[in-house]
């Protein structure tokens, strides 16, 4: 999704206002000089750690005032926007839509799912996705998965076909 290049900056925390205030004075006291971000920023990281509460108060105050700024921007862009449209609403599938068609790897983890659960059961879910993976890798007998994802994807069309067919005669438009 595109940018909106009119929704308002977002707001700048005490360590932000910090580090541009910082970097505004090194400029004043340095013009002709380039700075090194990432030195800059170390030294920066460095200095905001050592500050006391009291130091950091000022940056805290300037940070509230700028939420403040990014609130009131968001309001009036909000109500902008809100005349326009706002977002865009996500199409409702039609429930009596066929499901689709399941892949080869998906009617293989069906299949060795229970047994990488009981070999392994400290194993959280992407464990259990990441060991599937790599023993589809390793996989010797893949067609006999690819066959049944192809009766799938037959089975698949033809309800969709189906489907297809009974919505146009019910509404008169044709079904996407």
């Amino acid at each position: 999704m595109p940018k909106d290049k009119a929704k308002p900056k977002g707001a700048m925390s005490a360590y932000a206002c910090f580090v541009q205030v910082i970097r505004e004075e090194h400029k004043k006291k340095h013009p002709e000089e380039q700075i090194v971000f990432s030195e800059f920023s170390k030294k920066c990281a460095e200095k905001w750690k050592t500050m006391t509460a009291k130091e950091k108060k000022r940056f805290e105050d300037m940070a509230a005032t700028d939420k403040q700024r990014h609130d009131r921007e968001m309001v009036a862009y909000n109500a902008a926007h809100a005349q326009v449209g706002g977002r865009k609403r996500k199409r409702e599938k039609d429930p009596n839509q066929p499901k689709r068609a399941l892949s080869a790897f998906l009617y293989f983890c069906e299949e060795k799912r229970p047994a990488v659960r009981t070999a392994h059961p400290e194993y959280k879910m992407g464990d259990i996705s990441k060991e599937l993976s790599r023993q589809w890798e390793a996989c010797v007998d893949k067609a006999k998965f690819e066959a049944r994802a192809a009766a799938d994807k037959q089975r698949y069309e033809r309800e969709m076909g189906d489907f297809k067919k009974t919505k146009e005669a019910t509404t008169g438009k044709k079904a996407k």
